[in-house]
């Protein structure tokens, strides 16, 4: 929440933004996102914090493979553990794409109408005449 009242002060004062690392915990992160103009790094960091994950999950992967879990605990911890460094490595991928803004101007996708437009009725069928 503090970030938002930053924010606004910073606004409604036109004082400048304060260029701060960004938090690394996942809920103070999500709020900023709503404030930060650097969403590539924003990208980097989940894809850190996926990272650290990707190891916490290792650790008991492991630890259900010493303790003699049930063989499909530690595989289902090892597909997480992969899925986990996928994500992080896809996000790096796509983080440097936001760190621009787009030179061309967002077009709407074509198959997201408004409720408002009419829609075009089928042509009535022609009559059969004898």
């Amino acid at each position: 929440m503090t970030v938002y009242a930053q924010a606004l002060h910073a606004t409604l004062y036109g004082l400048p933004m304060r260029e701060e690392s960004l938090p690394t915990a996942l809920d103070e992160l999500l709020q900023a996102t709503h404030t930060t103009n650097a969403p590539d790094a924003v990208l980097w960091q989940v894809a850190e914090q996926l990272r650290n994950a990707a190891e916490i999950i290792q650790g008991y992967q492991y630890r259900a493979q010493w303790d003699r879990y049930p063989a499909d605990v530690a595989e289902q911890l090892s597909d997480a553990h992969n899925r986990a460094q996928h994500i992080a490595q896809a996000l790096d991928r796509v983080a440097p794409v936001f760190s621009h803004q787009p030179t061309a101007p967002r077009v709407p996708a074509a198959h997201s109408q408004s409720a408002a437009a009419p829609v075009a009725s089928p042509p009535a069928p022609a009559t059969r005449h004898r």
